[in-house]
């Protein structure tokens, strides 16, 4: 059983069974149109395949019984790349929310992703 006991990692770390986590977050609801440039999700995309494959390539370290320190090292590189992602999302939430809330709301939605940012560094 490992140090998972019976509940052993199921790839999508607490999140509903489509994988899109809870869709309750404040501020979500208030974006119309088009939210991300298409610029800004192909390099989200990307940075997300890079982990995909990273991760792979991690699970298949630890299959083959490498050394520590190097699955150490390269679940490091994949925390500093998941920080990346995080990173933009916030600057393009907080920069949309400067060009388009109104006042009232722009203060809900820099709360709102504050708080998510500050949740991610906690659990990180």
């Amino acid at each position: 059983t490992g140090s998972w006991g019976n509940n052993p990692p199921r790839g999508d770390i607490g999140l509903r069974g489509d994988g899109m986590g809870d869709q309750s977050t404040i501020g979500c609801e208030k974006h119309t149109g088009e939210y991300l440039s298409d610029e800004t999700i192909r390099s989200l995309v990307n940075g997300l395949s890079r982990i995909e494959g990273h991760v792979r390539a991690v699970r298949r370290m630890v299959e083959s019984r490498r050394c520590c320190d190097d699955i150490l090292t390269q679940t490091a590189a994949i925390r500093s790349a998941l920080n990346r992602v995080t990173v933009k999302l916030v600057e393009e939430e907080l920069l949309n929310c400067l060009n388009t809330c109104g006042r009232d709301d722009a203060e809900q939605r820099l709360d709102a992703a504050m708080r998510a940012l500050s949740s991610m560094l906690k659990h990180g």
